[in-house]
């Protein structure tokens, strides 16, 4: 099943930006009209100037048997892009002079992200997460020294008991996705993918925090952004659609996408910047998992594997799928490398530049030895094979 959403071209993209209400207004505004609420370019590049001493880019790999790139943000500090996000708001915040303590509420990886950051910058966190996140996340939050606190079966559970903490003792809640900050941290991955130019590029969905960064970031260079979703954990491909209504998503490898409602700012960049939404189901995200480990040496989480999981699907000379993370909980990984067994994958194909065998000619060819003569062949009575590797 594919969403596919037609995506009017702005010859003024350049020059416009997407607001908390949905709407596009000029850029030519002056300074003092932009507020904490909106999004723009602008503000995916000062979020690379914050990050630029804190955060080293993280690198590309050419996974040959799947033809796509990887940006293997499971390499990135705390073993996923969300740090991105969460640093990238706490500088802002501090630069607006707001150092109160900060809570989140998340699966895991948002969670290690705000931990991390606020160890770095000495600022006390509160994280909440539900019952049933992966060991190795909680892990990582207590590690950094961040306060965990575990509430409800689901993110959206977890995050109603967050807002209400902040509410009660005067917090700063930071929202997983749905915050520019976050976005704008987020973005930073598409700067660092523009110099590679790709044609299209491939994001995992869950609130849309990321594809939302990257669109901006590289909407305006004529790139297509494709996200991806498991079937049955698809709220933001129905919002899209004009479905809003709040479904419970089913039981999923990929947790750190389980969202049953997509943010509302994100909700609307998602709306107006991607190009694609992509279904995956539940079978093919653990066989790419496993594939990835297996054939790429690559670990990743099941939503660091959705993107390259929809890339199957997804046209393109130049691919590049987000790797999201690689957190996944040992005693999973070991499980499903002992149950799924991956196809076989495809024999290259050689191209056309690389054939370097060509056809003898009749005149040419070698002559037919009687199977009983006993004379000498020389080496160059016989045709060799060339093949260039």
């Amino acid at each position: 099943m594919v969403v596919r959403r037609t995506v009017r071209r702005r010859s003024a993209y350049r020059a416009a930006t997407v607001t908390m209400a949905g709407c596009v207004m000029p850029a030519s505004r002056t300074p003092q009209e932009t507020d904490v609420g909106d999004v723009s370019v602008a503000d995916v590049l000062a979020a690379q100037a914050r990050l630029r001493r804190y955060l080293p880019p993280t690198p590309l790999h050419y996974a040959e048997r799947f033809g796509v790139w990887l940006k293997l943000e499971n390499l990135q500090r705390t073993g996923s892009y969300k740090v991105r996000g969460a640093l990238n708001a706490l500088l802002a915040g501090r630069e607006r002079g707001d150092d109160r303590p900060v809570i989140c509420a998340s699966a895991g990886n948002h969670a290690q992200g705000v931990a991390w950051a606020a160890y770095r910058l000495n600022i006390p966190a509160i994280t909440v997460m539900p019952h049933g996140a992966p060991a190795t996340k909680i892990a990582g939050v207590a590690h950094w020294g961040a306060t965990v606190r575990q509430h409800g079966t689901s993110y959206d559970e977890a995050y109603a008991f967050a807002r209400a903490l902040a509410d009660q003792h005067g917090y700063r809640f930071l929202s997983a996705f749905d915050d520019p900050d976050v976005i704008a941290g987020q973005g930073t991955l598409g700067i660092e993918l523009a110099p590679h130019a790709p044609d299209v590029v491939i994001v995992p969905i869950g609130g849309g925090g990321l594809a939302s960064g990257v669109a901006l970031a590289l909407k305006s260079q004529g790139l297509r952004i494709v996200g991806a979703q498991v079937e049955g954990v698809d709220s933001m491909a129905r919002a899209i659609r004009g479905d809003v209504r709040e479904i419970a998503p089913v039981a999923t490898l990929a947790d750190g996408v389980k969202v049953k409602i997509p943010g509302f700012l994100t909700r609307k960049l998602c709306s107006a910047l991607l190009d694609d939404v992509v279904i995956v189901r539940e079978a093919e995200l653990r066989e790419t998992l496993v594939r990835l480990a297996l054939e790429e040496h690559v670990i990743a989480e099941g939503a660091g594997a959705l993107a390259l999981a929809a890339g199957r699907r997804v046209a393109g000379k130049r691919k590049c799928a987000v790797v999201s993370g690689g957190n996944i909980d040992a005693m999973v990984l070991a499980q499903l490398l002992a149950d799924i067994r991956p196809r076989p994958p495809r024999k290259p194909r050689r191209r056309a530049s690389e054939r370097t065998r060509l056809p003898l000619p009749t005149a040419l060819a070698p002559p037919k030895i009687p199977a009983a003569s006993p004379s000498f062949v020389t080496p160059s009575d016989i045709a060799v094979e060339e093949t260039s590797w």
